[in-house]
């Protein structure tokens, strides 16, 4: 379970590294393909309602009933989450305009992609440095069996679904730098 939880981090660095391409690309003063960045905005949202909340809830109730002082820990990263979600739905947004040739400030735009990935790195940080160890601290197997049992299937489906979907967007996917090698 703690490998695949590894395994999806990685995956969701993938993607924040190629809207990483298409911000610099907006940082040159070029238009990046906003469809791409579309799907990769819309495989995001769709990723954090289907696994992320679960994760963070289930392994959060776990926590605090276990581990009192973790409160903190758990009320800051939901908190981070709901930051994290209200700007890339304020991307999602600005995209919905963009794609139908609104006149949306590039500049600004650019500004709030690179706050996005900022904050979605630190956030993915913040789980990998602090939840990650604490999962693996205070669950034990069947604690792990029945997690991943309550969990959507993670990044392997979600994966397959993308490739399918969107075959430019699963190309640049497979050619960023994975943050695991």
């Amino acid at each position: 379970m703690l490998n695949q939880l590894r395994q999806d981090h990685a995956n969701m660095a993938r993607l924040l590294h190629v809207l990483s391409l298409k911000h610099k690309t907006l940082d040159a003063g070029e238009r990046p393909n906003f469809q791409l960045v579309r799907e990769v905005v819309d495989f995001i949202l769709d990723y954090m309602s289907g696994f992320t909340v679960p994760l963070e809830r289930i392994c959060g109730e776990r926590l605090m009933t276990r581990v009192p002082e973790v409160d903190d820990l758990i009320t800051r990263l939901t908190t981070d989450y709901e930051a994290l979600h209200r700007r890339l739905m304020r991307l999602s947004e600005d995209l919905d305009m963009i794609l139908m040739d609104a006149v949306v400030p590039m500049d600004r735009f650019a500004d709030d992609l690179g706050a996005y990935l900022e904050a979605h790195r630190a956030y993915l940080r913040a789980e990998r440095e602090e939840l990650f160890p604490l999962i693996r601290e205070h669950f034990d197997e069947k604690d792990l069996e029945e997690l991943a049992r309550a969990l959507p299937e993670g990044a392997e489906r979600e994966l397959a679904r993308l490739q399918d979907a969107y075959p430019e967007l699963y190309a640049e996917f497979s050619e960023a730098p994975s943050p695991l090698s």
